[in-house]
């Protein structure tokens, strides 16, 4: 077993709703964003067209963020998902600097919305499991995996642009998706062996 995604490039069309529900879900703090939306304009005038990239952490097969981790605060799941274990987090920041996506978040500070005020309810409730001076990232909502629910960013996108399986799994809509639409990940020169796949627009 081996959780990955694909990630349907053709059917993406910005709509931001995997970025807003994965904030959503996770609660977290202002500027943090562990799905994001990032947009390009491609080809040359008058020829050009808009592309949206959904970005994540790629949980990779080799993930260069373990590999500097002094502390063992990052660990790769049996099932694939790379994982930050908050109480040996020390905050020192190499995983970022190593992750070649991006996709990890320092927690400096507390911060609030609409700042003086203090936190509202709701972010006073969900910051709670972000402490302060840790590292922070997309873990493929491991705790509605455990529930047997998508994560939410898959549930949430109204295209169906995302899909979520088992890439050990031959037979699972992944893969097949990866074999049929030539799926890609980003940057497979690194060698990291991304676990998020990209069909072309």
């Amino acid at each position: 077993m081996r959780y990955g995604m694909v990630i349907d490039l053709k059917r993406c069309f910005g709509c931001y709703g995997c970025q807003v529900s994965c904030k959503a879900e996770h609660a977290t703090p202002p500027g943090v964003f562990f799905a994001r939306v990032v947009k390009r304009e491609t080809g040359t005038y008058p020829n050009v067209r808009k592309v949206y990239l959904p970005m994540l952490c790629m949980h990779c097969e080799i993930p260069p963020c373990e590999a500097v981790c002094p502390t063992g605060a990052t660990v790769k799941r049996p099932d694939g998902i790379v994982d930050i274990d908050r109480e040996l987090c020390v905050g020192c920041r190499y995983c970022m600097q190593a992750c070649p996506y991006e996709a990890r978040y320092f927690n400096d500070r507390a911060r609030w919305y609409f700042g003086a005020q203090g936190p509202t309810e709701y972010e006073a409730l969900g910051y709670a499991q972000h402490p302060v001076g840790v590292v922070m990232k997309c873990n493929f909502c491991a705790h509605r995996l455990e529930h047997g629910q998508l994560p939410s960013c898959v549930v949430t996108c109204p295209t169906k642009a995302r899909t979520f399986g088992d890439l050990d799994d031959p037979q699972s809509e992944v893969s097949r998706l990866i074999k049929e639409r030539c799926g890609e990940p980003l940057h497979p020169e690194l060698g990291t062996g991304p676990s998020v796949y990209f069909l072309p627009a």
